[in-house]
């Protein structure tokens, strides 16, 4: 369990903690201007689970708020909860054909990894980047970052490199490769579906550790709800 706990700490807190669904690399868009989304999602490894609920809100236009929480469990019975805090803006905004980049910031906290009365984790920043082709039917996303680890006080350096491609008007194929520079890296495949446009989609990926433990590679699968405005 050990190992499959870090594990998911890396893919819950780098290169970019919360990207877009089925993404851990983050891209340079936020939430639509004046309306929420709400991320849900199953990670399932071969002994233990996982479930994520991130709400995300852009009252303002140009910064995002995220706040979620997951829950992880084992075949052994253990349990762990996690929560998480991001703001999000952009510097300059994707267009098509074009480019952008941005800026996030938040922390991960982990209470039963790290105790004490403010539940303080681990904190991290990262500058995503995101660039255009062929009127978006390929996207190429980018991240670089820094997370500071509360349990060992390290700085991790952290990257991802991500793209999708557009299959056909209602079909995205994703792939990306993440991790830091003390580990190794981490692939992932998978899609995702638009069922009702500027409203409801669904994705699932595969992954694994580049070279790592066969405990190491999960699927998961996943619901995004994106209504066009709320406020």
């Amino acid at each position: 369990m050990k190992r499959t706990l870090l594990a998911g700490l890396l893919l819950s807190s780098a290169p970019a903690a919360f990207a877009a669904r089925p993404f851990v690399t983050d891209d340079a868009r936020l939430t639509t201007a004046g309306s929420c989304q709400l991320e849900t999602w199953a990670r399932v490894y071969d002994h233990s689970r996982e479930l994520w609920a991130l709400p995300a809100c852009n009252p303002t236009g140009n910064l995002e708020f995220t706040a979620g929480a997951g829950v992880a469990t084992s075949d052994a019975g253990s349990r762990t909860e996690d929560y998480v805090l991001q703001l999000k803006t952009l510097f300059r905004p994707l267009q098509t054909n074009g480019w952008g980049w941005g800026l996030g910031i938040g922390t991960v906290r982990h209470p039963k990894i790290n105790p004490g009365p403010n539940l303080l984790g681990n904190t991290y920043a990262y500058v995503p980047v995101s660039l255009s082709f062929n009127d978006d039917r390929l996207v190429v996303h980018t991240n670089l970052g820094l997370l500071r680890d509360r349990a060992s006080w390290e700085n991790n350096m952290t990257w991802g490199l991500g793209g999708e491609f557009q299959a056909t008007p209602r079909l995205l194929l994703i792939a990306e490769t993440f991790g830091d520079h003390r580990n190794q890296p981490y692939l992932q495949l998978g899609g995702r579906y638009t069922i009702r446009p500027n409203l409801i989609q669904v994705d699932a990926t595969i992954g694994q550790q580049l070279t790592g433990p066969a405990n190491s590679q999960w699927i998961s699968v996943g619901l995004r709800l994106t209504p066009e405005r709320l406020f």
